[in-house]
């Protein structure tokens, strides 16, 4: 047999001295790196970036026993409005400002749309800034929707309107504030995840006789080669009504959301309530005119008897 060759003693081999400068490799779990690089500073961001970002939400609601007409209105309004959120009905009491102001603070929204309808006839709008103010109570007169119109105007659901003023709003302070509402709760925040980045239709508001007239357009452009409209050009664009219609008259504005402080108050408003009264009593009048004819003849009579006949009792056996 061979001889069995001897164990060289072992030699110890010295780990390699890691390099200071050389960073260490972090560790990686399930969750990810667990001790993160540090990241860059942040180069400063140009103005349109970094600066304000509109959030504007609006919570769009009714109240309970509503019109079906009023009803579409609503859903009408919440087609148009891509950055608006529905709720369900709520009771318009006079604890409702409580109820909404915690409903937009749920929601998250900043504004709200209040459909309020009394004795199945009469539609009051609340349009409000929350939770702060201001709030404007309307009376919306005049409703057509979007199914009873049939205009043949389309446009594209979530894209952003035109909005376009009639230059009475710059007259009084009231219509000023109005307008600046107008504003923030119908325009579509930029680059919203709903809403399309183009313009193909316009919202018109004018005020005539103290009231503010809603009208919806498209903006109808020819798409064919030989009559394709220049950038720039308005000569063949036209617009195409789309709806719905509606009309709203101011009746007051307050200072905080749903009630506070009287701002303004219409002194030419006249309640739904009173248009009616006055109509009954003309009714009324008619019957007491009729009344009196018959009265009067009465008198007439008695004081105008006729005389006897002479030849009455002639036939007679």
């Amino acid at each position: 047999m061979g001889k069995k060759r001897k164990h060289s003693e072992a030699q110890v081999i010295e780990p390699a001295k890691k390099d200071e400068s050389e960073t260490e490799r972090p560790k990686r779990t399930l969750l990810g790196w667990k001790d993160k690089p540090e990241e860059k500073e942040t180069e400063s961001l140009p103005p349109h970036q970094g600066g304000f970002r509109n959030k504007e939400k609006v919570l769009v609601t009714c109240s309970r026993r509503i019109n079906f007409r009023y009803r579409h209105l609503m859903l009408n309004l919440v087609s148009l409005l891509p950055h608006c959120k529905k709720d369900s009905k709520v009771e318009s009491k006079s604890i409702k400002g409580a109820t909404l102001n915690e409903l937009v603070e749920l929601k998250n929204c900043s504004s709200s749309l209040f459909f309020e309808c009394r004795k199945h006839k009469d539609l009051y709008l609340w349009m409000v800034k929350c939770p702060s103010g201001p709030s404007v109570k309307f009376l919306v007169n005049a409703v057509h929707t979007m199914e009873e119109l049939k205009l043949t105007g389309n446009h594209l659901k979530g894209s952003r309107p035109l909005l376009t003023f009639s230059a009475n709003f710059d007259k009084d302070a009231h219509w000023k504030l109005l307008k600046e509402m107008i504003i923030q709760i119908f325009g579509t925040p930029k680059d919203h995840r709903k809403s399309k980045p183009f313009y193909d239709h316009v919202f018109v508001f004018s005020i005539v006789d103290d009231h503010i007239w809603f009208r919806n357009y498209q903006t109808s452009v020819p798409h064919n080669e030989t009559d394709k409209m220049a950038r720039g050009g308005l000569d063949k664009m036209t617009l195409v009504e789309v709806g719905p219609r509606f009309c709203l008259n101011p009746i007051k504005i307050f200072a905080g959301s749903f009630g506070g402080p009287t701002l303004y108050e219409n002194p030419f408003f006249i309640s739904p309530n009173q248009i009616r009264a006055l109509e009954k009593k003309k009714k009324a009048g008619k019957f007491a005119k009729k009344v009196k004819a018959k009265t009067r003849r009465k008198m007439h009579e008695l004081s105008n008897p006729l005389e006897p006949d002479e030849f009455a009792d002639m036939w007679k056996e």
